[in-house]
């Protein structure tokens, strides 16, 4: 009988096959995983070049205690009382001139959720507001009696 040699077994310990493993691991999560898109809308908004004709004659102001005061025209702002006599003032308004859209004026320091009521108050009653994003024309604000003083902001 014929004796074999014995091999040496080598010590080393070859990692080539080991890196393909893992690479193929990473393609397979890869391409088996969801994906996260942004929950963002993109939104396109139009653009003009011209601003609309269409001015809003009517003003209301919500001064910084919250009170309200009324414009129409040229004229000089009358506080109102309270939230039934702005809709009336507003739908005599809109009886006098149905085209006219109204401004809503907000103070610096007035309470964001005032001027939200004073807009919901024009949509109950179908009356085309718009919230005003310019300075107040004449730099309106109210003093502790709710009365307009023309003191301009400093900013």
């Amino acid at each position: 009988m014929s004796l074999k040699k014995q091999q040496r077994m080598l010590a080393t310990f070859s990692m080539a096959s080991m890196t393909d493993v893992v690479f193929l691991l990473l393609v397979f999560f890869m391409v088996t995983s969801t994906f996260i898109f942004p929950t963002a809308l993109e939104v396109n908004l139009p653009q003009s070049a011209e601003q609309t004709q269409l001015k809003p004659i009517t003003r209301v102001y919500v001064l910084a205690d919250g009170s309200l005061q009324g414009a129409y025209g040229d004229a000089e702002p009358m506080p109102l009382a309270d939230d039934a006599s702005l809709v009336m003032f507003l739908k005599k308004v809109q009886e006098q001139d149905p085209e006219s859209g109204i401004a809503v004026y907000g103070d610096v320091e007035a309470a964001y959720g005032r001027v939200i009521e004073v807009l919901n108050l024009g949509a109950a009653n179908d009356l085309k507001m718009v919230l005003a994003t310019t300075p107040v024309p004449g730099n309106m604000t109210g003093n502790a009696n709710g009365q307009p003083d023309d003191t301009a902001i400093q900013q």
